[in-house]
Formats: structure tokens, C-alpha cells, sequence
């Protein structure tokens, strides 16, 4: 129902009877409402901002005047009415605001009289705002071309990569060289380099029993950036490490190395035992620690000394198979790189290595080993023999070679006195040396072979011949006499020749063969070179070209003189007569055995023919006069149930190129003679004494230990019948 325009507004008013009673909002809250826009403000105004009863009397009003004058058109009188209508509505305003003010005054008389009820509390108004406006279907923009787009990507990268090639270049060439350097000093001075020693190959013998091998023990180093009192820390160690003061304080004390960079790890001492390492651990000083090391380890002591040698401080060959093979013996040591703290910064409080920092670790290659000919046990029952027998006869040095006839293997090679490589510091290096290989002397009598067996093959002589003998024979000025002298015109036979080891008969027979002829087969057998067995430092010898020949070098050089031939040369020579007239290359080295296994055989033995099988099968006949024939130079070579050929020889020592009281004296033979298995020779410098009575004593020991060491069955042939006169 439309109000009446007098009728002032409901706002304000007393609620009706029977209706809740709700309690009034305050007019400020209430224009506050409305200032935010409550959802009671929208109800109430219209969008002119006029009540709905104002816009209802209004109406009201305009009908009723209207109703009353319809025909009224002057703008006067419709002002008028618009004047009327708002003066009602003013004055109902008035009305309703009297009202509410009694209205106000009676709730608060009334509230005075009952019990204080209190206020409810209104929720807050929500605020409605205006829902976003709808988007329009337009269309979605076309996509750019794809030409364009690649060819801008292309563009960005090109940009890019020429940009980082720019930086490259200026961190490679445009950074100076005193950055450059403290980059580098950076870099050094936070890496610790750790060596990771390899360990070093074995040398064992034919059955690959340890001749020389390493074993565990331990380095022990310093890192001098950690240690505040170095020489008191030296005065400790020095004692336990056998290094003295002089050397040790150094190496701990803190200092640089050469480019300016301080020193983290210097080795004291390595090859140090477990048991001396475990006391420098209990000390428990700081900056020293110690890594898994090895010592070389002889089992033998002096068993084969001669030829295996030793290492040296820092593990490197020096002398002999360690020396000879030392590159392949060493191996390869490894690294272990990481970053550790600034030790310039911290004092070595930061001196560690730092978690999921650099680290980069090299693993060492072990080294190789090395298989030698040698038989253990031969080379010992060689060595002690020859010791034994040249002690008897206070020889000064000596040497003894077993050879395997077919194959020109060495199965034994013994030095006189000898020394012990396990600790080669107590020796001299006379003791050390290998006197089978690299001790030339005068080979005597034993070269006759040579001479006889190259006028055979050359058909200057036949075994049936004779040759005209006497007590001595004068050649170029000098006297060759024969030690057993015979009358003059006295004929020999060629087995009487060697059996009485004759000087005259054999300088007759190489005035027969001639100079030339002897010097070819001096070389033939292998004299004048070094036979390249494997041994380090191992002499050529020397022979005396013809067109060098004194007048007296026609009487020296066919019986053994004015020749330097070591004792490994002069068994070579002999084993071509035992291996039917083939020269084959004595050598040491049988095979490589690597880190993973694989065997490597050495070097193949060079061969090549001197004498026909028949003429040797004659040099092995002949050979055995000087050993069965009584009287012979020879006959305490002989061997009990087996055919011994051989030959002795006695040679005046040669000291500064004179000769001197000194022999040499040596025996070489082979057995069975019938089918040789073994060549032996054994050398002696004694005071005096001929090799009959120095070498062939200890060949016979030593041949008879051999046969029976592999089992060669005893000789079914009868030994020859020789006449030593025809």
C-alpha cells in the first residue's frame, strides 16, 4: 500500500506490538552502512539516492495534483507543486525524526526501569561488488610466423656463443701473467700430491722360485707444514730410521720448493719394517705418517748375487739383473691428488683433505717380472762347489758357467768371492762383480780347441795326422816352450797334441791353417764381441787383427795368448763343438711375466753354424784325450760312469801389460761326451798352480752335481783308445 505524502516514513519508528523487539543502530553505523554499500543501503535508496517513501509520496502527490488540475500546463504551477511536495517531505522528515527521538527516550526510560539486556552484536554487512564485465568472444591473435621465429632463435644462440667465445679468449690471453700466476699459485698451494709407490716385479728362477722378490713394509714421510719444532722431531726419528740429523731436519723443517710453493710431503725413509713403523705410529707426532711400502727381499742372501744385484735407496736397480732390467722391473708409480685447506692461512689446522673437494687418484702398475734360465738349486750346489774348491787353493777370484747344450741356456753362473744382496753395503766392487761375464782374461791352453778344431774344418789337418814336436820353439824372438817338453823331431798325434796340451804342435798347425783363417774362426765362436747373455756391463774381449801381428803374435795367438775372452765366451765356444758344430747364443733371460699374467718369452738365442757335425763329432773325440789319456793335463776332470771332453788351460796373469807370477787357470768340457747334455767352465786367479790342478778338481764336482740334478743316465759308449804317438 502507497503511503500517504503526509504520512512521515516508517524509518524510526516504534516496532508493532507482537513484532521482535531489535535493537536501533546508531545512526552513524547506519550512514556508515550506507557509505559502504550495504545490502540495507541498495533496499533503501533508489539510484537517485531518494528513499522509496519519498519516491512514493512524490508519487502520490503528482497524482493527486494532477488528478485535481489535469489541464494545468504553466511551468509556474508545476513548481509550485514540486515546492509543496518537498516542503511535506521535509516537514514528515521533521515528524519522523520528533518521533524517534520520543521513541528513543521512552525504550531508554523503560530500559532504566528492567534489568540491562545486552547488545547483540550485528554481523558485519558483506560488500557486494560489481561482477567483472564479460569478456568478448573476440578471436585469438594469429601465430608468428615460424621462419621469422627460427631464424631469431638462431640469431639469439649465434649471439651467445660468440659472446662465451669472447670470454674464453680473455680468460685465455687477456688476464695477465701476474694473474695468471697467483691462479696457479691458488691452485698448487690447495693440492696435496701423494706418491703411490708400485710395487716392484719379481726375478725368479726356471721354476719360478723367488730369486729376488719385494715385500711389505712401510715409507715413512713428513708433511713440514705441520711440524712447529723440526729439529726435535729429527732427534727422535733419527735414531729409528737410521738417517742422520745432518739429513733428516731439512726435510722436516718448513721450506719451498723451487717454484715458490710450500712443501706438504717429502719422504724420510722407506723400506722401514713393520715392527720400527709401529713404533714411529705410537709416537703419534704430529705431520709424520707413513704409507705401505715395499723392501726388496733376497731369500738366497748370496744365492746368484752376482747376477741378480741389488736396488738402491729409492728402489732403482744398480747393479746386475736389477740394474740390467730395471725399466722393466720398476713399474709405474701412481698419484693421489686432492684438495686440501690453505696452509698459509691456517697454520695446517685446515691442511686436510676436503669433502667432495678435487680429488683425482692415479693407481700404480706393478712392475714386471723377470724369469731367468737359472736353476735355483743347480746354482747353489755350483756356487758353494766353487767357493769350496778356490778357497783350497787361495785363488783370488773365480768363476764357474753351466750351459744347456741344446738350447744355450744358463743354468748356473757363480762368482768367487760373492756377497750377499741383501745387504751390499758391507762389499767391494770386486766382490759384486760377475767375474763370468765381465772379467776378460788370457784364456791359455782352453783356446787350442779353437785352433785345432779350425784346421779340421779347413782340412789343414785330419784326426790321423802327426805333427813334428820339440822341446820349445822360437817365434819372433820369443820362446814357446811345452810344459810337457818333448825331444826334438818328436812326432805327436792330434789327440797327443791336445792331451799333452803341446804349444809347439799347435803353432805349427796354425802356421799350416794361416792368420787370416784363425781370426775368422776366433769370431766364428763367438770371441771378439760380447755374447749378449743379458748380464749389464758384460766386456767384448779382444782379439788381435792379423794385420796387427807382431812376429811373435804367430806363436802367442794360436795357444791362447795375446786374446782377452771372458769365461761365458770360451763355454759358449765349446758348447758349438758339443751342439755338433752350431753356435747358439748362451743367454740368462728365459721370459717377461706382466701384472696381469701374460708371459712375454725373451729374446730368441741366435745360432749359426762354425764346424760340420763330423768335424765336431772329431773335436768331442779328440777332447777326450786330455782327460782319460794318464799323464794328461786333464784327468781330475774326469766323472765317474760318464764320458767327459774337455780341455784345461794356464795363463800368466796380466797386470798393467805385464805378466805377473798370478795364473788364470780353467777347465772347460762337456759330458756325456758321446751326446753332450751340459757345457761347463770354471775360471781361477790363484798364485799358483796350472788349470788341471785349480779348475779341473771343481768341474769334475760340478758336472757329476748336474748330471745327477736331471737325471742324465751314466755313458753306454766305451771311451776311445787314443796313441799319443803315431
Amino acid at each position: 500500500m502507497t503511503p500517504r505524502a503526509d504520512e512521515p516514513p516508517r524509518r524510526g519508528r516504534d516496532p508493532r506490538r507482537g513484532a521482535p523487539r531489535v535493537p536501533r543502530v546508531p545512526e552513524d553505523r547506519d550512514e556508515d552502512r550506507q557509505r559502504r554499500g550495504g545490502i540495507g543501503a541498495a533496499r533503501a535508496y533508489t539510484p537517485r539516492g531518494r528513499t522509496v517513501a519519498e519516491r512514493l509520496a512524490e508519487g502520490g502527490e503528482r497524482s493527486r495534483t494532477t488528478a485535481d488540475r489535469p489541464d494545468r500546463p504553466d511551468r509556474a504551477a508545476e513548481g509550485d507543486r514540486r515546492s509543496r511536495a518537498a516542503e511535506g517531505d521535509r516537514r514528515g522528515r521533521a515528524e519522523g525524526d520528533r518521533r524517534g527521538r520520543a521513541a528513543e527516550s521512552d525504550r531508554r526510560g523503560r530500559a532504566s526501569e528492567r534489568p540491562r539486556i545486552p547488545k547483540p552484536r550485528l554481523p558485519e554487512p558483506r560488500i557486494l561488488r560489481r561482477p567483472p564485465p564479460r569478456k568478448r568472444n573476440t578471436p585469438p591473435p594469429p601465430l608468428a610466423n615460424g621462419v621469422r621465429r627460427l631464424r631469431l632463435s638462431t640469431l639469439a644462440a649465434l649471439v651467445a656463443f660468440v659472446a662465451i667465445g669472447i670470454r674464453l679468449v680473455v680468460l685465455q690471453a687477456g688476464e695477465s701473467k701476474q694473474e695468471e700466476k697467483e691462479l696457479l699459485h691458488q691452485r698448487n698451494n690447495r693440492l696435496t700430491t701423494v706418491v703411490l709407490p708400485a710395487a716392484r716385479g719379481s726375478i725368479v728362477d726356471r721354476t719360478g722360485a723367488a730369486l729376488a722378490q719385494s715385500v711389505e713394509a712401510r715409507y715413512i714421510y713428513a708433511d713440514p707444514t705441520q711440524i712447529k719444532d723440526a729439529p726435535a722431531v729429527a732427534a727422535r726419528l733419527s735414531p729409528l730410521l737410521g738417517v742422520p740429523l745432518s739429513k733428516l731436519t731439512p726435510l722436516i723443517a718448513r721450506h719451498k720448493h723451487s717454484n715458490g710453493e710450500w712443501s706438504q710431503f717429502e719422504y724420510l725413509a722407506r723400506d722401514v719394517d713393520l715392527p720400527t713403523a709401529a713404533k714411529i705410529a705410537a709416537m703419534k707426532i704430529t705431520g709424520i705418517g707413513q704409507g705401505r711400502d715395499e723392501k726388496r727381499d733376497e731369500p738366497g742372501a748370496d744365492l746368484a748375487a752376482n747376477l741378480i744385484g741389488f736396488t738402491g735407496y729409492d728402489h732403482k736397480g744398480l747393479e746386475g739383473i736389477e740394474a740390467r732390467f730395471d725399466s722393466v722391473l720398476r713399474g709405474t708409480d701412481g698419484s693421489n691428488v686432492y684438495e686440501t685447506g690453505n696452509p698459509d692461512t691456517s697454520g695446517g689446522k685446515l691442511d686436510k683433505p676436503i669433502p667432495g673437494g678435487y680429488h683425482r687418484e692415479t693407481p700404480a702398475r706393478p712392475g714386471t717380472t723377470v724369469q731367468l734360465t737359472i736353476d735355483r738349486d743347480l746354482q747353489y750346489e755350483v756356487q758353494q762347489s766353487l767357493k769350496n774348491h778356490l778357497e783350497k787353493v787361495h785363488a783370488v777370484k773365480g768363476a764357474a758357467v753351466v750351459l744347456d747344450t741344446r738350447t744355450g741356456e744358463v743354468l748356473a753362473q757363480a762368482s768367487f768371492p760373492g756377497y750377499n744382496a741383501a745387504e751390499p753395503e758391507g762389499s767391494t766392487e770386486a766382490d759384486r762383480s760377475d767375474v763370468a761375464s765381465n772379467q776378460p782374461y788370457d784364456p791359455g791352453s782352453i783356446h787350442k780347441a779353437i785352433t785345432i778344431g779350425a784346421a779340421l774344418q779347413e782340412g789343414v789337418i785330419t784326426p790321423q795326422s802327426s805333427i813334428t814336436v820339440g822341446p820349445a820353439l822360437r817365434v819372433g824372438g820369443v820362446l814357446f816352450p811345452d810344459d810337457h817338453p818333448q825331444k826334438s823331431g818328436t812326432k805327436l798325434t792330434i789327440p797327443g797334441v791336445m792331451a799333452l796340451s803341446s804349444d809347439v804342435g799347435t803353432i805349427r798347425i796354425a802356421d799350416q791353417l794361416g792368420k787370416n783363417k784363425l781370426y775368422e774362426y776366433q769370431q766364428k765362436f763367438g770371441l771378439g764381441k760380447a755374447t749378449g747373455e743379458g748380464m749389464p756391463a758384460e766386456a767384448s774381449g779382444a782379439l788381435l787383427p792379423p794385420d796387427e801381428w807382431s812376429g811373435s803374435a804367430y806363436g802367442s795367438v794360436p795357444i791362447g795368448y795375446s786374446v782377452d775372452a771372458t769365461l761365458i765366451q770360451m763355454a759358449a765356444a765349446y758348447n758349438a763343438i758339443a751342439n755338433n758344430g752350431t753356435y747358439v747364443q748362451p743367454h740368462l733371460i728365459k721370459d717377461t711375466i706382466g701384472p696381469d699374467g701374460k708371459v712375454t718369452p725373451g729374446p730368441a738365442a741366435q745360432t749359426h753354424p762354425v764346424l760340420t757335425p763330423e768335424v765336431a763329432a772329431e773335436m768331442r773325440t779328440i777332447l777326450q784325450a786330455p782327460v782319460d789319456v794318464e799323464g794328461a793335463t786333464g784327468t781330475r776332470a774326469k766323472v765317474p760312469n760318464y764320458l767327459v771332453a774337455g780341455k784345461t788351460g794356464t795363463a800368466s796373469k796380466l797386470v798393467d801389460g805385464q805378466y805377473t807370477s798370478y795364473n788364470s787357470g780353467s777347465f772347460i768340457g762337456m759330458a756325456p761326451a758321446d751326446h753332450p747334455r751340459f757345457v761347463i767352465g770354471v775360471y781361477a786367479d790363484v798364485p799358483s798352480g796350472s788349470g788341471g790342478q785349480v779348475a779341473a778338481p771343481a768341474f769334475s764336482d760340478m758336472m757329476s752335481t748336474t748330471l745327477w740334478h736331471y737325471q742324465v743316465p751314466p755313458s753306454t759308449t766305451p771311451p776311445p783308445t787314443f796313441k799319443i804317438h803315431p
